[in-house]
């Protein structure tokens, strides 16, 4: 184990650990940090911290030193820096006719290099634009493709929910979201109903499916058949948050019950995992 500090350099992005050098840090300060590509400015998301140096690659990079006012203007010239080479950048993509959309240039601290993100369908030979936009701003010029869930990030909005998107307030890191989540909760398959502004299927149906699919293994299936206080019915409706089930009782009626005030009815063989569960309790 060794002692470490958090340091995350863009909002809901990644946190690294870097070496606090002695420095007695707290979360939210802005710090420089020494990277691979120079001097930074971030920012500290969990102080100092003891972590197991398994998959740390060592040794950590140092803090150099809390950020002063100096730093901080040194940021916000930087800043309209890239706004003029966002300009720039659109300038120069007409100008070279290339299909891409440039979404966000980041200038680095010390001003030795600047990034432009961009997105594409396809890829795109822009080595041309790289030396031309490099001779403008007399700067080393990275280009960066991504894809339209990191645009989606940098660019932020209001999700189908109301509230701001959750890659670009609390996700660091994008998880593999699938059709199965959706079917294992039960939602709707419209597209337009399960699909973020990105386009892709939202994020958040990854929250709760582990949940979803360990419930579902211990309450009866649809269709299956159990005992209930009012007699034996047929199991038409699960609604997992509540573990409760909506009975259709062979008697006539139905009644909306918990799942642990029903047993599986004698000789029913569509619920094997429920029976599994019953008999443990037993």
């Amino acid at each position: 184990m060794i002692n470490a500090a958090g340091i995350c350099f863009h909002k809901a992005a990644k946190v690294y650990w870097f070496d606090p050098a002695g420095l007695e840090l707290r979360r939210g300060e802005k710090v420089i940090v020494e990277t691979a590509s120079g001097q930074e400015m971030a920012e500290v998301k969990i102080p100092l911290t003891e972590v197991s140096e398994e998959g740390l690659s060592l040794p950590l990079k140092p803090v150099l030193r809390r950020a002063n006012p100096e730093d901080q203007r040194k940021v916000n010239e930087n800043k309209l820096k890239e706004q003029q080479a966002f300009r720039t950048g659109l300038e120069k993509i007409r100008q070279f006719e290339l299909p891409m959309k440039l979404i966000f240039v980041e200038c680095a601290f010390d001003r030795s290099r600047m990034v432009f993100h961009f997105s594409a369908e396809n890829r795109v030979d822009f080595r041309e634009l790289a030396k031309e936009l490099a001779r403008t701003l007399h700067c080393r010029v990275e280009l960066h493709q991504i894809g339209v869930r990191d645009e989606t990030k940098l660019i932020g909005g209001l999700g189908t929910c109301g509230k701001e998107l959750c890659c670009a307030t609390f996700l660091t890191e994008f998880e593999p979201v699938g059709i199965k989540m959706a079917k294992e909760q039960d939602l709707s398959l419209n597209p337009q109903k399960i699909s973020g502004v990105c386009g892709r299927l939202m994020c958040c149906l990854a929250f709760e499916y582990a949940c979803y699919k360990e419930a579902k293994q211990r309450l009866p299936r649809v269709g299956s058949k159990v005992t209930t206080f009012r007699g034996v019915g047929k199991v038409m409706e699960i609604d997992v948050p509540k573990e409760e089930l909506v009975i259709e009782l062979e008697e006539g009626g139905r009644v909306r019950i918990k799942a642990t005030e029903v047993k599986p009815a004698e000789g029913c063989e569509a619920c094997p995992r429920h029976k599994e569960s019953a008999n443990d309790a037993d």
